[in-house]
């Protein structure tokens, strides 16, 4: 891939630095109605999280992507919760992406976990990025909910 790219930790001032990414992603692309307050929010509770690891992906010294998650113990393996990947727009689908998740493979993995686990939205786009990295729908779990509250 590009010799320019870099991966390392994010700090607590990074998460301002990735908020624009996230909110023009996920609102022009996504339909999302992220505002700075509730982005930056949702970034803090998970960058903040007891075990998480956040990295950031840089090309040039300038952050386009970053994923956030945290281990989780379980009895007889250390998971991580993968909560987020997002790669700015202008970067996607250019193989950024997968070389980001081979990358926080190899980190997790020297981080002591042996398993990856996350949600996805259940389409084509991301049935065929997940796919290619190897990542299989699981059948032993479902996600359940129930809405409480009128939205």
């Amino acid at each position: 891939m590009d010799k320019h790219i870099s991966y390392r930790e994010m700090n607590e001032t990074d998460i301002e630095k990735v908020i624009s990414i996230y909110i023009e992603y996920y609102n022009n692309y996504e339909g999302g109605e992220w505002t700075y307050q509730t982005t930056y929010k949702r970034i803090y509770q998970v960058y903040s999280r007891e075990d998480s690891l956040c990295i950031v992906c840089e090309k040039n010294n300038e952050i386009i992507g970053f994923v956030m998650g945290y281990f989780e113990q379980y009895d007889d393996v250390r998971a991580y919760d993968l909560v987020e990947i997002v790669i700015a727009y202008e970067y996607q689908n250019q193989g950024y992406g997968t070389e980001f998740m081979m990358e926080i493979e190899k980190i997790v993995k020297a981080n002591g976990g042996a398993l990856i686990q996350l949600q996805a939205v259940n389409d084509d786009i991301h049935e065929r990025f997940y796919d290619r990295l190897m990542y299989k729908n699981c059948n032993n779990l479902v996600i359940k909910s129930k809405w409480i509250a009128d939205c």
